[in-house]
């Protein structure tokens, strides 16, 4: 009996499983990956326009931008093809320093780095480093708020994106 009931739950727990990764592929909504700290939000417009719109909100903000980094320019510079890759390196330095106050190690992740990149298929993505992974990362207990409201911004600025 007990095996029939484990057969049956078994049965009934393989679909819904397999619909929820399908579902968890195909979302365009931001996640972290638990091991690497990645969080990756699917651009509904092309580089160009995501740059722009991610640039234009930083802008609309009053957050201090910093550099834009044309990676794959970079790389053709040298002689190697990359995919389109920009880096945006912006930040809030009265928030941004909150985390290097609590550990000098943590200007290794700040200021903010958001980086925009074309994959094989040709669909655009927003990258970045996950806050509350750099917060364990560096050993940080006492700045949550902090973390929380970097957390509220980026995705707020990334959301600029994710509409045609």
């Amino acid at each position: 009996m007990t095996r029939l009931i484990v057969r049956r739950l078994a049965n009934l727990a393989a679909p819904l499983v397999l619909m929820c990764l399908v579902l968890s592929a195909a979302t365009s909504i931001a996640r972290a990956d638990s091991d690497d700290g990645i969080v990756r939000v699917k651009s509904a417009v092309p580089m160009a326009d995501a740059i722009s719109r991610i640039k234009a909100d930083i802008a609309a903000k009053g957050i201090k931008f910093f550099s834009e980094i044309d990676q794959s320019k970079l790389a053709a510079d040298a002689g190697v093809k990359l995919r389109p890759s920009t880096l945006l390196v912006f930040g809030n330095p009265p928030l941004g320093t909150q985390f290097i106050t609590a550990n000098p190690n943590a200007g290794l992740d700040w200021p903010v780095r958001l980086l925009l990149t074309q994959d094989d298929n040709g669909d655009v993505w927003a990258v970045w480093t996950d806050f509350d992974w750099i917060a364990k990362r560096h050993n940080i207990t006492n700045r949550e708020a902090q973390f929380k409201m970097a957390t509220t911004v980026v995705r707020s600025i990334t959301s600029t994106i994710t509409a045609k």
